[in-house]
């Protein structure tokens, strides 16, 4: 079967910089952080203080408020983002056959408050106490499946859990279910919120997080710096409106770009610890490149995961050296989790939208924070200032626990 091509024809976003694409895209240039004081529960008792929290978020605004209240935060950012989307891509009102609609989204841990408080309300009345929509509220399908039941769309409708390349992958399925022909369009992208007493206890009990700059938080996700102690956790969603080019075209849509390849590998090597060699991020990005039908020396920019875990930093920079070779060097990179803090599942949403905005306007964001680089991070992280810059192609990847590796490659559309 002919494979059909991937565009992107919608955006929507909320995230810890901005509550929409505009005022998002905007921080991103001007080298912005999201990243605050933790406002969400008491953490006088926890060794990290920050988060990267959405900021001002009423559901209201997107969901009726009696449907949000039957929703937990996760799915109320992934319904935000949906709205957004579609508006933008001029579907919310119809206009496209339910059925040839599919919803996949990525999502890392579900509704971890829900289950907090279904978990203390147990100990404290017993089975009694416990909500009757703990259930329906906690589990991850039920990002996609309110989006597919608020607007109708009866195709394709499931959640990817990959970890942090949830996103990704989610992405990279509704690509696949589009090229060969399963559906014409898909709402994509990944939704996180566990900035909750357990999620963020949890992370910290794997020495994951940040917990030196308690005190300046806008400088504490510094990837590929020396002095970089963690990740900062993220919440929020980024959702992308994926159509197969002639259905796009034909009802006049805008178009950002197109999603040109995909890949994706497991390290198969430990649950937490990134493979120490490199080997499966590289395999997912040359096998997205091999998808793409393109050469490393074809790719402009590259957004990468860069954490800011002293970790994955040097092993993703071996890792871009394997896949590219010498175009490594000349290709300039950089991490936006430095400003939106690690989103986890719907980290690969969100930087999938700034890697097409990137495309759109010419702009290459900035790494911030990278005041003194790692000797093992020596490739180009774009420090602290964007540049202008045409881009034709852009590269972005996630990496996850569990050696989940996922790779997407973006370019400016041409008919």
């Amino acid at each position: 079967m002919e494979r059909r091509r991937v565009v992107v024809t919608g955006l929507g976003t909320v995230n810890p910089l901005a509550l929409d694409i505009a005022n998002t895209w905007e921080s991103i240039k001007a080298g912005k952080s999201g990243i605050a004081r933790i406002t969400a529960f008491d953490t006088e008792e926890y060794a990290c203080k920050i988060a990267g929290e959405v900021k001002n978020f009423d559901p209201s605004v997107w969901i009726d408020r009696k449907e949000a209240r039957k929703m937990a935060r996760f799915t109320q950012f992934a319904m935000a983002g949906s709205a957004q989307a579609l508006e933008d891509a001029g579907l919310d009102k119809g206009g496209v056959d339910p059925e040839r609609v599919g919803v996949i989204l990525g999502n890392g841990i579900g509704g971890y408050e829900v289950t907090e408080e279904g978990v203390r309300q147990l100990a404290l009345k017993g089975p009694r106490g416990v909500a009757p929509m703990t259930i329906p509220k906690m589990i991850i399908n039920e990002g996609p499946a309110n989006i597919a039941i608020k607007y109708g769309f009866y195709g394709p409708c499931y959640c990817v859990v990959t970890a942090c390349t949830s996103a990704t992958d989610a992405l990279g399925a509704a690509t696949n279910a589009i090229r060969y022909g399963q559906v014409d369009v898909a709402v994509s992208g990944g939704m996180e919120a566990a900035i909750t007493p357990f999620g963020i206890a949890g992370f910290i009990k794997l020495t994951a997080l940040s917990t030196a700059y308690n005190d300046n938080p806008s400088v504490a996700s510094r990837p590929f710096d020396k002095d970089r102690d963690g990740f900062v956790m993220g919440e929020g969603a980024g959702i992308l409106i994926l159509e197969e080019l002639h259905h796009a075209l034909d009802r006049g849509a805008k178009i950002y770009g197109e999603i040109a390849g995909y890949g994706m590998s497991c390290d198969a090597y430990h649950l937490t610890s990134p493979d120490v060699e490199g080997n499966g991020p590289a395999r997912s990005m040359r096998w997205a490149l091999q998808d793409a039908g393109m050469e490393p020396s074809e790719i402009d920019y590259m957004n990468a995961h860069g954490t800011s875990t002293p970790t994955n930093d040097p092993l993703e920079t071996m890792a871009i050296k394997k896949a590219f070779g010498d175009h490594a060097k000349k290709m300039p990179i950089s991490s936006t989790k430095s400003m939106t803090a690690h989103m986890v599942g719907g980290a690969g949403g969100i930087e999938a939208i700034i890697s097409l905005l990137a495309i759109r306007d010419g702009f290459i964001p900035p790494t911030m924070n990278l005041e003194n680089p790692d000797e093992a991070c020596d490739l180009d992280y774009v420090p602290n200032i964007g540049r202008k810059a045409d881009l034709r192609a852009v590269l972005s990847d996630n990496l996850g626990f569990g050696g989940h590796n996922g790779s997407l490659v973006f370019k400016k559309f041409e008919a």
